[in-house]
């Protein structure tokens, strides 16, 4: 599956490149994880409810999560990472 990340992505994992190393290599793992097979259990894919129904969710770590929906030609646009509190805030 092609994946998008939005410019909030890229930047925020610029800025963790610096912070954490190994928790950018755990989101570039799952990234990977995610095209070969999206559905891997490791993921823990889910659909959102609410004012995110349109969107998926997909686990990097136990705390750390990545928001995406599908656009119109089937890709992936992952438009936001953080915390579970950061990504499901209204």
């Amino acid at each position: 599956m092609e994946i998008i990340l939005s410019d909030k992505v890229k930047s925020k994992l610029r800025g963790l490149r610096v912070k954490n190393a190994q928790l950018t290599r755990k989101v570039y793992k799952q990234l990977d994880l995610f095209m070969t097979n999206p559905h891997h259990p490791s993921l823990r894919l889910h659909k959102l409810v609410g004012n995110l129904g349109d969107s998926w969710s997909i686990s990097v770590d136990r705390s750390t999560r990545m928001v995406y929906t599908l656009t119109p030609e089937g890709a992936a646009y992952f438009y936001k990472l953080g915390t579970h509190d950061e990504v499901y805030q209204k």
